[in-house]
């Protein structure tokens, strides 16, 4: 295991992205590059600060407090009440803890949710908010490990989306090229004729 994979593998895997990267790996790749300090997630909060420490044979930090505050876990709930069916919330979920359809309402797995808060700001109707679970376990190595292996398949679906979508784009643009190339030798052939 490289020192990226063993910093990954310490960090609560919320992909809130608090730590000023785009989720947990990014941040530990830069903690191993040296690029980043130890002391930037709030969800790991000190405990998670100690273990990096440990494994890095660096201080232990204070957290940093421009990155927000340590807190108990919450995680989001949506008002059925007040959902319009957006998607907005979906598409802004970085492990697929939420579901629903367009135009419908949506609903948190709440066993899924990381608490990142990702799904609030995009809410247009404000019906989200972030409350402490009804069960108050703590976030677990295993909850990490299932929150890493959903967000890496959600990254995997939309990056085949895209290529597909970027494909049925090319096609779709060469098909347009052909027709307009042959309807122009249709207008050149008919013009000819018409000139004998």
């Amino acid at each position: 295991m490289n020192t990226a994979d063993a910093i990954d593998a310490l960090l609560p895997q919320t992909q809130c992205t608090r730590c000023g990267f785009a989720g947990c790996r990014p941040y530990a790749e830069a903690i191993a590059a040296g690029e980043a300090p130890i002391n930037r997630c709030p969800p790991g909060g000190a405990e998670g600060i100690g273990r990096l420490a440990q494994l890095l044979g660096r201080p232990a930090l204070p957290l940093d407090p421009t990155c927000g505050a340590e807190q108990p876990r919450r995680i989001a709930r949506i008002d059925p009440a007040s959902c319009i069916g957006c998607t907005k919330c979906i598409q802004a979920c970085p492990v697929d803890a939420i579901i629903g359809a367009r135009k419908r309402m949506h609903t948190v797995i709440a066993a899924r949710c990381t608490g990142c808060d990702l799904c609030v700001a995009p809410c247009p109707v404000d019906c989200i908010e972030m409350r402490a679970p009804d069960t108050a376990q703590p976030w677990r190595d295993d909850d990490a490990r299932a929150a890493r292996s959903r967000h890496e398949a959600r990254r995997e679906r939309l990056a085949r989306r895209r290529a597909e979508h970027e494909e049925h784009a090319e096609r779709l643009s060469r098909t347009v090229i052909e027709a307009a190339l042959r309807r122009a030798r249709e207008r050149a052939a008919t013009r000819g004729g018409e000139r004998r």
